[in-house]
């Protein structure tokens, strides 16, 4: 799981940028001043920072400068009113992967920090060519065919594009909701809370046996893919 400092003194907007980065899966740790956000990276490892860049006690582009000086390759994005092209090309300069002013659509947030993390390695990559394999288990979602072992299986729809979120999500912990909101609601075909609970069972006695398993419930969370890795 990926982990995001965010650098924001407005601790409302800290709040809500931290539940949105967990619902989506990565592990937010928030600061709200330079001093802070240095002392979490002495003594911590982050996949990414958001910084803003008008801070209590400084400013997100000499902590950036500093950020780049002790970790290179830490991707970082810059989240700021500061909507000037000077600031802009300044936070370019300053060796960020991307810069946000505010206001901000959070799904396109969302979808640049992905982006950031996949460029420096941080963030898995879409599944290529729409297949999943581990030389014992083969799903190709394009053709919808399932393979475990020299058996194949006879896999719903449903259950298909639950593993197909799930592969394309491997090592992150999906919430029942996240799986109930994106995979039925959105497309009008609901579902309830207990029916996932079946499709989850079924598929998991589709898919794995006593020497394969790749789906773990995390109690009172939701779900993680480990891909045959426990």
């Amino acid at each position: 799981m990926e982990k995001i400092l965010v650098l924001e003194d407005d601790l409302a907007l800290s709040a809500g940028l931290c539940f949105e980065l967990d619902s989506a899966g990565y592990l937010t740790v928030a600061a709200y001043n330079c001093q802070k956000a240095r002392q979490l990276l002495s003594g911590e490892r982050f996949d990414l920072a958001l910084l803003d860049v008008n801070l209590p006690d400084g400013n997100g582009f000499d902590l950036c400068r500093e950020f780049k000086a002790r970790q290179p390759e830490l991707p970082v994005i810059f989240l700021t009113a500061n909507d000037l092209e000077a600031d802009v090309l300044r936070g370019f300069d300053m060796g960020a992967e991307d810069y946000v002013t505010k206001p901000f659509n959070m799904q396109i947030l969302l979808r640049r920090v992905e982006v950031a993390l996949r460029r420096v390695g941080g963030a898995p990559a879409a599944p290529q060519a729409d297949r999943w394999s581990d030389g014992w288990l083969t799903l190709d979602f394009s053709a919808l065919t399932a393979v475990r072992g020299t058996e194949k299986l006879a896999i719903t729809p449903n259950e298909y594009k639950l593993l197909k979120y799930l592969t394309e999500h491997a090592g992150q912990i999906l919430t029942r909701q996240q799986l109930l909101d994106r995979l039925w609601d959105s497309g009008g075909n609901f579902i309830d809370d207990h029916t996932l609970t079946v499709t989850m069972n079924r598929l998991r006695a589709k898919i794995e046996d006593d020497s394969h398993t790749y789906i773990k419930t995390v109690r009172g969370m939701g779900y993680i893919w480990t891909g045959g890795k426990v």
